[in-house]
């Protein structure tokens, strides 16, 4: 049996999706800065596409710039800010994605912005009262944290620090990569200054994602090249896949509720079970249904001699899961999350995330097995 547990990393495609691409691919084969009837049909697409995700998330088309990878619009926002809005300092966590603390670190290792990281709680939640410190002691600063972590779920309250931000006349760039096609998200009500994008994560095609600027900013941009994406971004644009986004976003979010409600019963049969049947199991970040991401479950495991090799094994039945584990000489392994939430070094960590897919026979399998390796 073949069970699919690691939708944080990426999602399978819907088939909508893949008959959108399909038929783009098929019939929209020119490029879309060129000015005859097959570039103008290509440039038709894009902006259209442009036009739906604007129209979902209550922004303006032109406030979207299309990117290769959430990745590369994290970079993006970093980089545009330090470099054209006068940005000195930089407040983050110390349990972001790589793409924004490596991105934090290369800019105050140049000199160009000082980093400061907020505390985090014990679930890896942003202090907020340490935040309005840092955000009054460094105003005009930027701050960036992530919606959700993408390793333990825990969400951060954005609304919150928004206003935090706005009241010291600091910008606010967040990592939605994991939210986005997940939850509503209203960028008018949120006043945000960046938030980022990848298709694969909401069951769209990878290497192709969006940055959303303010349209109040002036930045420019970090790939030349080109007048592509209204200077924005060089290089041809990547028609097909801009298209799958558009209609992963636009599947993702029809009776979002529903599928809400369904991937949370999923996942707490999935913890209950796992309570059940391995003695001295618990889970890291924040699990409740109002502060923890539904589609991800890390799972601390305790003390056992597989730890080393538990992915592994659990590859070997045919289970999909990452880690964030420890190894058996009692050190955490890749994980910089784990370490910042104080993780213990002596227990294994797998995150399991799920999908609209994930069946609760799947479910029942991976609990099978993963007790059969404890």
């Amino acid at each position: 049996m073949q069970v699919y547990l690691d939708n944080a990393a990426t999602t399978p495609m819907d088939n909508q999706v893949i008959d959108k691409m399909t038929e783009v691919m098929r019939d929209v084969y020119g490029n879309a800065s060129a000015i005859h009837a097959q570039g103008r049909k290509a440039r038709a697409v894009v902006e259209m596409a442009r036009k739906e995700i604007a129209k979902i998330l209550n922004c303006e088309s032109f406030e979207l710039v299309f990117t290769g990878s959430g990745t590369e619009a994290d970079n993006m926002a970093l980089r545009c800010g330090v470099n054209d809005l006068g940005i000195k300092h930089i407040i983050t966590s110390t349990i972001e994605h790589k793409a924004v603390l490596d991105t934090a670190k290369e800019l105050d290792d140049k000199g160009l912005a000082e980093i400061h990281y907020v505390k985090i709680d014990v679930f890896g939640r942003a202090d907020l009262n340490h935040l309005q410190e840092l955000s009054a002691k460094y105003e005009g600063a930027l701050i960036s944290l992530m919606h959700a972590n993408n390793e333990i779920g825990t969400l951060n309250d954005i609304h919150a620090i928004s206003k935090i931000a706005r009241e010291n006349g600091c910008y606010f760039h967040t990592d939605t990569v994991q939210t986005i096609g997940h939850y509503n998200l209203d960028l008018k009500a949120l006043d945000v200054d960046f938030i980022t994008c990848s298709a694969h994560k909401f069951h769209g095609p990878k290497g192709v994602g969006f940055l959303y600027k303010n349209k109040a900013l002036k930045i420019k941009p970090i790939v030349t090249g080109g007048s592509q994406e209204s200077k924005m971004r060089a290089g041809t644009e990547n028609v097909t896949g801009i298209a799958g986004l558009a209609k992963a976003l636009e599947v993702a979010s029809r009776n979002i509720e529903v599928k809400i409600d369904t991937v949370t019963r999923i996942k707490k049969y999935f913890m209950e079970q796992l309570q059940s049947k391995i003695e001295g199991v618990c889970f890291n970040g924040d699990t409740s249904d109002a502060g923890g991401l539904y589609t991800v479950l890390n799972v601390s495991l305790p003390p056992s001699d597989n730890a080393s090799t538990l992915l592994f094994q659990l590859d070997m039945n045919g289970i999909c899961a990452s880690g964030g584990s420890a190894c058996n000489s009692g050190a955490i392994g890749d994980s910089h999350v784990l370490v910042g939430i104080n993780h213990p070094a002596n227990r294994s960590a797998v995150r399991f995330s799920f999908s609209k897919f994930s069946s609760k026979a799947e479910v029942d399998y991976a609990i099978a097995k993963l007790a059969e390796l404890m």
